[in-house]
C-alpha cells in the first residue's frame, strides 16, 4: 500500500491568474498593433502573463531543458530500432553534446539537465549528478509483468517532484521536459490507449527512429497486451505507473504535477511526456493549464493525448527524435510572446470619461456658431 496520496494535488493545483489573463488581454487591446494579428502569439503571452501572474509579462529568462531517462524491458521484443538496453549511449551523447537536443540547447543558451531513472547501465559510468534520483536498473516487461513495484512507482514518482522542487527554487521561469529511453514509446502507447478508451492499433507508432512493418505489428501486440493489464487498474494512476509505465514515465508525471503546484510553465516535448501529462490530468483535472503543447511529432498517441487535454501544439515540423528537440524548437515563439506582449508600445490613450463631459457637446456649439452669423 502506498503512502502517497495523488488526490492532495487537486487541491495543491491551482489554475493560472484569470483576473491577470484579462487584464494582459485588455493591455493588449491598447496597443498599436492591432489584436489578433500576432495570431498565436497574442494567446501565448496572455497565457504567460496569466502564469506568472504579472502585467507585462516577463521575459523568459532562465528556462531549462530537463530529461528523464530509462531502458524498458518491453524493447526486448524488438519493438524499437535501438537495441534493448542502449538508452545509456544516448544519454552519453547528450551530455557529450552530440545530440539534437545538445546542440539546440548550446545555441539558444538553455542549460540541460539529464535525470536517470532507469538505465540499464552501471550508475558509476554516467557522472553522480545523473544518477542520483535512479530507482532500479531498467524497467519490466510491460506486457507479461509489472513495470515497476508499488513501492519504486512511488520513489520515482516522488524523485520527479524532488526534480520539480529543485527547479523551481533555483529559478527556472520555464521547462522544455523531454525524455531519453529505449521502449519508452511503447509505454506511452499503452497509457495514452488505457486512458482514452482505444484499442493498440489506433495509437501504436513507428517511434523516434521509424520501425519496419514487422516491428510495428510486434509493438502493436506488445501494446495490446499490456493494455489488458492495464484496464484492471485505471482507477489507482500510481499503480498504472508501476504496472504498464516506467521508473522515467513516474518521475515525469511527479514531476509535471510538482511543477503545476509551483506554478512553473512546462513545455511538453514527445509522446512520453504527453502521456505523462494525460495521466497527470486524471490526478489533477487543473493541472494541464501549466503546461504547452510544443510539438507535434506525429505520434499517434501523442495526438490522441493532446486532443483529450485541449492542448494545442505550437509547431507541427514532424520531429520525432525525442530528447526534448521538438519542444526546445518551440521555445523561442515562446519568448518572442512575452517580448511583443511586453515592449509594443500602447496606442495614445482615448480622452476619459470626465474629460468627454467637460468637453462642449457638439449641438451646443453649432447652436453657438449660428447665433454669432445671425448677429
Amino acid at each position: 500500500m502506498s503512502s502517497l496520496n495523488l488526490d492532495d494535488f487537486t487541491d495543491l493545483i491551482e489554475r493560472p491568474d484569470g483576473g491577470v489573463r484579462r487584464d494582459a488581454e485588455a493591455r493588449r487591446e491598447r496597443q498599436v498593433v492591432p489584436p489578433g494579428s500576432l495570431g498565436r502569439l497574442d494567446e501565448l503571452g496572455e497565457w504567460l502573463a496569466a502564469a506568472q501572474a504579472a502585467v507585462p509579462v516577463r521575459a523568459i529568462e532562465r528556462p531549462r531543458v530537463v530529461l528523464f531517462a530509462g531502458d524498458h524491458g518491453v524493447a526486448g521484443l524488438g519493438v524499437s530500432a535501438r537495441p534493448a538496453g542502449s538508452a545509456d549511449d544516448l544519454v552519453r551523447a547528450v551530455l557529450e553534446g552530440a545530440s539534437p537536443v545538445s546542440v539546440l540547447a548550446r545555441r539558444l543558451g538553455v542549460p540541460l539537465r539529464v535525470v536517470d531513472m532507469a538505465l540499464d547501465c552501471a550508475p558509476e559510468s554516467l557522472p553522480d549528478e545523473v544518477v542520483r534520483h535512479r530507482v532500479r536498473r531498467g524497467s519490466g516487461r510491460i506486457d507479461i509483468e509489472d513495470a515497476l513495484t508499488l513501492e519504486e512507482a512511488e520513489a520515482a514518482f516522488r524523485a520527479g517532484v524532488a526534480v520539480a522542487d529543485e527547479e523551481a527554487d533555483s529559478g527556472t521561469d520555464l521547462v522544455v521536459l523531454g525524455d531519453v529511453s529505449v521502449g519508452g514509446t511503447t509505454a506511452a502507447a499503452v497509457l495514452v490507449a488505457a486512458l482514452c478508451g482505444t484499442d493498440a492499433s489506433v495509437v501504436t507508432g513507428r517511434g523516434g527512429r521509424a520501425i519496419d512493418d514487422l516491428a510495428w505489428m510486434r509493438k502493436c501486440a506488445a501494446v495490446r497486451d499490456a493494455l489488458r493489464r492495464a484496464r484492471p487498474v485505471l482507477g489507482d494512476q500510481l499503480q498504472l505507473l508501476a504496472t504498464v509505465g516506467g521508473a522515467d514515465l513516474a518521475a515525469i508525471t511527479g514531476f509535471l504535477l510538482q511543477s503545476a503546484v509551483r506554478k512553473t510553465p512546462v513545455v511538453l516535448d514527445g509522446v512520453v511526456s504527453a502521456a505523462c501529462a494525460l495521466v497527470g490530468q486524471r490526478v489533477a483535472f487543473r493541472a494541464p493549464d501549466w503546461w504547452l503543447a510544443g510539438q507535434s511529432s506525429g505520434e499517434p498517441a501523442q495526438a490522441k493525448a493532446f486532443d483529450r487535454m485541449a492542448l494545442e501544439p505550437l509547431l507541427s515540423h514532424g520531429v520525432t527524435v525525442g530528447e526534448g528537440a521538438g519542444g526546445l524548437l518551440a521555445l523561442p515563439l515562446v519568448q518572442a510572446a512575452a517580448a511583443l506582449a511586453a515592449e509594443l508600445p500602447l496606442a495614445p490613450s482615448a480622452p476619459s470619461d470626465s474629460e468627454a463631459l467637460e468637453a462642449p457637446d457638439a449641438t451646443e456649439a453649432l447652436d453657438a456658431l449660428e447665433a454669432s452669423e445671425a448677429e
